[in-house]
């Protein structure tokens, strides 16, 4: 794979002032920090996760430019997590929203729907920032939520207007505060080996003392909404079910298939910085 492959995606916003050829792409993927395992790396300041030794970190300030290399709109508080061979990365973010309540029912079917009617509102927004249309397809893996590990899963499946396709999977660790969110990104017919290969990276996360769900305590914040919700967006989806701001919670509610969505050409064009480490 090419870095022009990111190239193209960057070429679709016109909102940037600036025009980046292959050379400045690739020097500017280059002067990233990346840390190298083994090393603990920090999370929004709420966990610690392992680094292996040949898988490669970003903080939060390298993790937001690689993004925005990728064609998204800047956004803090993201980290990020792969192997050296780039196979597959991961990017972590946490929600201050809260503790949430682990008793509701998933209904995938319904789920599903909402997710799809969230596509009209946030391709609308993505038209105006010059950005290519990005449909929900189904799932890939459906939604299921672990009681011990207090971890709510699901995979979707996306496609761009022109037929492009990929995955997201999505993982939420739920703990006393808020809810960690863990979104893979990996190609469609790699899915299940980097799936795999991403849970055995999360069995070296863990919470900070005090975050922990099980250290939840009468008084503590209790998040206005649960599981379903945090599938469709969290707060987002909220506010869409009270009828307040609902193009923008559409737009919300679908960002990280914006996010990533287009963050998979990142992927492609990063394979040759570490193509001369031994994988």
């Amino acid at each position: 794979m090419k870095i022009k492959h990111l190239l193209a995606f960057l070429s679709l916003i016109p909102c940037l002032a600036w025009a980046l050829t292959e050379q400045d792409v690739n020097a500017e993927l280059q002067k990233l920090a990346w840390q190298n395992g083994p090393i603990s790396a920090d999370i929004a300041g709420k966990a610690i996760i392992k680094i292996p030794k040949d898988f490669v970190y970003l903080d939060e300030k390298n993790t937001r430019h690689f993004l925005e290399l990728a064609g998204n709109p800047p956004q803090d508080g993201h980290f990020l997590i792969a192997p050296q061979s780039l196979r597959w990365f991961a990017v972590f973010s946490f929600n201050q929203s809260g503790y949430i309540q682990d008793n509701e029912k998933i209904d995938p079917a319904d789920l599903l729907e909402k997710l799809q009617q969230s596509d009209m509102p946030a391709n609308e927004e993505r038209q105006r920032l010059g950005m290519p249309a990005l449909y929900t397809d189904g799932w890939q893996v459906l939604p299921h939520y672990d009681s011990n590990t207090k971890h709510l899963e699901w995979g979707l499946r996306l496609k761009t207007g022109n037929g492009e396709k990929s995955i997201n999977y999505t993982s939420r660790l739920l703990s006393r505060s808020g809810v960690m969110s863990a979104v893979l990104v990996s190609d469609v017919a790699r899915l299940d080996q980097d799936t795999a290969e991403f849970k055995s990276a999360l069995k070296d996360f863990s919470f900070n003392a005090g975050e922990n769900y099980s250290e939840f305590r009468d008084g503590d914040k209790i998040a206005e909404y649960g599981l379903g919700a945090l599938i469709l967006g969290g707060a987002a989806a909220v506010a869409a079910k009270k009828g307040v701001f609902a193009v923008i919670a559409g737009f919300l509610a679908a960002f990280w298939k914006v996010l990533l969505g287009l963050a998979i050409a990142a992927l492609a064009s990063m394979k040759s910085l570490f193509g001369r480490k031994k994988e």
